[in-house]
């Protein structure tokens, strides 16, 4: 016999807290459900931010640089600008793929000292950005950055004399690059396995990997690449964190090397200067012949 006993008066809850801590939970609820539908409504629009603005020729900026046309497969025409080597020239071309946010004028100084160690520079503007048609997304970035590699294929540069430098979410769309055009090297900064994770460290509260379109699954497209890669990224990154980075770098499959920068932030100026083009010097001495 089972024997079912009421709790006595002192036991129950009040209905009226009771309809109280209901109606709480419902509402916990239903600001949760707006915030996911707002990701994923939205997300394109939080993950890129770009500077639309026409940034005009290169040639008026830098003497010997040269606009380029890309041309994707799905039928863009997108701008980017090829900068010429300062120094000693090595014969070696740097693609860099930048970031989500600004545009390609941002980088210039960057490919300046690039430029500066011998190097041929191709600053790849994606889609929807510095005035190119288009909107960004997963798939459109890997087509803007094929265009890319294609163009320096046609500017001479074979794949063995072809370096790839990522920033950030460019580390997503070059290490898919790499599965499909192999450079003779890669370096990433601020690197993640997945866009994934960084997003569930940035909104631990949702449920982010059931609505993530764009996911840049970078460690798949590089646990099994034979492709010699460096990791760089700091310690104090708010964006992507130091951990996810180390994270990758772990699951790289020829990992060149790891330098980690105590008290560097994501978008510090130590990533767009003379460090980082020592970088791309360190790299290029140990894999290009």
């Amino acid at each position: 016999m089972v024997v079912v006993t009421r709790p006595g008066p002192s036991e129950q809850v009040p209905r009226g807290l009771a309809r109280r801590l209901g109606r709480g939970v419902a509402l916990v609820l239903a600001c949760a459900l707006v915030l996911v539908t707002l990701v994923a409504v939205l997300q394109r629009a939080l993950i890129y931010a770009p500077d639309r603005t026409d940034v005009g020729s290169v040639a008026e900026r830098l003497p010997g640089g040269r606009d380029l046309t890309l041309r994707t497969e799905d039928g863009l025409e997108l701008t980017a600008w090829l900068v010429p080597p300062s120094g000693a020239d090595r014969d070696v071309a740097v693609l860099y793929l930048p970031g989500n946010g600004g545009n390609r004028l941002g980088r210039l100084d960057l490919a300046r000292e690039i430029a500066s160690r011998g190097f041929t520079v191709l600053l790849l503007e994606y889609r929807g950005y510095g005035g190119n048609p288009g909107r960004p997304s997963e798939e459109g970035l890997a087509l803007d950055a094929r265009a890319a590699a294609a163009a320096l294929r046609a500017e001479g540069f074979e794949p063995a004399r072809t370096l790839y430098v990522g920033e950030s979410i460019g580390t997503g769309v070059t290490s898919r690059l790499v599965t499909t055009d192999p450079p003779a090297g890669v370096l990433l900064r601020s690197p993640f396995p997945s866009l994934v994770d960084v997003a569930r460290a940035q909104l631990p509260f949702l449920p982010v990997g059931l609505v993530l379109r764009d996911r840049f699954p970078s460690a798949e497209h590089l646990a099994g690449s034979e492709v010699p890669v460096l990791v760089l990224h700091g310690t104090a990154d708010d964006v992507v964190p130091s951990r996810l980075s180390a994270e990758l770098a772990s699951q790289v499959g020829n990992l060149q090397g790891e330098v980690v920068v105590p008290g560097a932030g994501h978008n510090d100026r130590i990533w767009f200067g003379p460090f980082l083009a020592d970088a791309v010097v360190d790299l290029a001495d140990g894999v290009v012949s």
